[in-house]
């Protein structure tokens, strides 16, 4: 067990305990679509309620066997970003089908629930472990990748009537949309994408437009042979790398030689 996949499973069970006694605190948290902007709050509100036993045992189960591991590969941080920004998602991707589908008595019906969260934890374990085996009702194994698929289709089929059996499936797809737009973020934000947009710059380019220009001022025939010898092994790194490549000494080697040093 990690440590924000616990502290969820914990409030979770907690919220469910203390909102059951209270109605009208359960009232204050769920997501009600026509309420939206006078609390919105319950934007993140709803995901730490539910509406029975079952519901939240499903999905606390489901956040017990996925959870874990993905907060492990995402580190505790950007796991716990993950499922809150796939639990809003969620609910505004709900509000948005909502309002298109002009069904207004749907903007008028409570959200509650950690399924478009567990949804985008879902599709992040399917990111990254997609050949994992699971086992539907404890007895099919199904790939992940293929019970994320399954789980879309089912979405898409039940939804399409709005809030289809009192159950919002446009946010189950909002919170895979969630965990989409996460690690894609997060991928933009990595140290290989800084590196290379860093490399992509215009002063970098500008400065290996002048290391091109210094490289072909180079005589390697009027070379020392020690000296022609470094030359030949630059050559073979820039053709199979390029610039970036190269450390500061190398570079160091063809500004001189390139400078009209001898």
């Amino acid at each position: 067990m990690t440590r924000v996949v616990g502290q969820l499973l914990l409030i979770n069970v907690l919220a469910y305990v203390f909102t059951r006694q209270s109605p009208v605190l359960m009232s204050e948290l769920w997501l009600v679509p026509a309420q939206v902007l006078t609390k919105p709050w319950t934007l993140l509100t709803y995901q730490f309620l539910h509406g029975g036993m079952s519901h939240i045992f499903f999905n606390m189960l489901a956040l017990f066997f996925f959870g874990p591991k993905l907060e492990s590969m995402l580190g505790s941080r950007n796991f716990l970003k993950l499922y809150l920004l796939a639990g809003l998602v969620g609910a505004l991707v709900h509000i948005l089908w909502t309002l298109l589908s002009m069904s207004q008595g749907g903007l008028y019906i409570p959200m509650v629930g950690a399924s478009a969260a567990v949804y985008g934890v879902l599709f992040g374990y399917a990111r990254y472990w997609p050949r994992d085996r699971v086992m539907i009702w404890f007895v099919i194994p199904v790939q992940v990748r293929f019970l994320v698929i399954g789980f879309t289709v089912l979405s898409l089929w039940l939804g399409l009537g709005g809030v289809g059996g009192g159950v919002a499936h446009f946010a189950h797809l909002g919170g895979f949309l969630g965990g989409w737009l996460f690690l894609r973020l997060r991928a933009t934000r990595s140290a290989a994408a800084q590196f290379r947009k860093k490399a992509e710059s215009p002063g970098v380019r500008m400065r290996e437009r002048e290391l091109n220009v210094k490289w072909a001022r180079i005589e390697p025939g009027a070379l020392h042979p020690v000296n022609r010898a470094e030359y030949e092994r630059i050559a073979d790194k820039l053709k199979a790398a390029g610039w970036s490549a190269l450390t500061d000494r190398e570079r160091t080697f063809v500004e001189r030689f390139g400078g009209g040093f001898g």
